[in-house]
């Protein structure tokens, strides 16, 4: 079977107030989306729930993150499990503001992995590497390593439950987007990898996906590589510009 095309929208440490919350939402809820896409937004923790019960059923609440240990003295931290009790069905782990600004290191994102699978949620697990890294060739050296931990965490059959957005550093908010062909040959090298450290089938199976400085004109052009199987979208998910990428593989009815 094709992979579904898969569109999630990081809104980060925004919106900043409920009304700005209701007036993203009245946007998508009023839109007409292309249905054969899973959408998938991801809104502040305190906007969660309320979101949850004001956006249209067809678009799915992911969390920002979350924490490995099922409850305890963890002043701050959201369990997976807490995720899954409140209704909220995915979580974006590994993003490089959590590696880079709060210091998460691979093994700690894999354990986060796991926890979330095991409570039943799907994780949006994000890999990427910086400029220099990009420019001394060694993108697929880094992002096999951030994928190591994760083999090594979770089981073959968890793998249903992960998406892959493969989100070069030095692409995310600089306006700098990875050409259709460099976003197509990071996304195929993830999926040979997938290949040998996991399996064939898994690595037909899953959604990998490409974020940094995605935006209504750039994303039907990354939408046909053919190892392209979504965005993770961050600013441009905070405008109206995000219904266009949401419908970057809608097929348009003939007259």
């Amino acid at each position: 079977m094709p992979r579904q095309f898969f569109v999630g929208g990081n809104f980060k440490l925004n919106p900043t107030s409920r009304a700005q919350k209701q007036a993203l939402v009245k946007v998508l809820n009023d839109a007409d989306l292309d249905l054969n896409t899973e959408i998938v937004i991801s809104p502040p923790s305190i906007y969660l729930i309320p979101l949850k019960e004001i956006v249209r059923k067809e678009i799915k609440v992911a969390a920002q993150n979350c924490y490995y240990k099922d409850n305890g003295a963890f002043t701050g931290e959201i369990s997976a499990g807490q995720l899954a009790d409140a209704g909220i069905p995915y979580v974006i782990l590994g993003h490089s503001e959590r590696r880079t600004l709060f210091h998460e290191t691979s093994e700690e994102v894999a354990q986060k992995t796991k926890a979330a699978v095991a409570a039943g949620l799907s994780v949006i697990l994000c890999v990427g590497e910086t400029l220099q890294e990009r420019e001394s060739g060694a993108t697929t050296k880094v992002v096999s390593e951030q994928l190591d931990a994760v083999v090594k965490a979770i089981k073959e059959e968890d793998w249903a439950k992960v998406v892959i957005a493969y989100e070069p550093v030095w692409a995310i908010g600089t306006g700098k987007v990875a050409t259709s062909a460099q976003a197509q040959e990071t996304h195929l090298a993830i999926r040979e990898y997938l290949t040998k450290a996991v399996s064939p089938k898994v690595a037909e199976d899953t959604r990998i996906i490409y974020g940094g400085s995605v935006n209504a004109g750039n994303c039907k052009e990354l939408s046909l590589q053919p190892d392209v199987d979504g965005f993770l979208v961050g600013g441009a998910s905070l405008k109206p510009e995000f219904v266009d990428i949401i419908n970057a593989k809608k097929v348009k009815a003939k007259v």
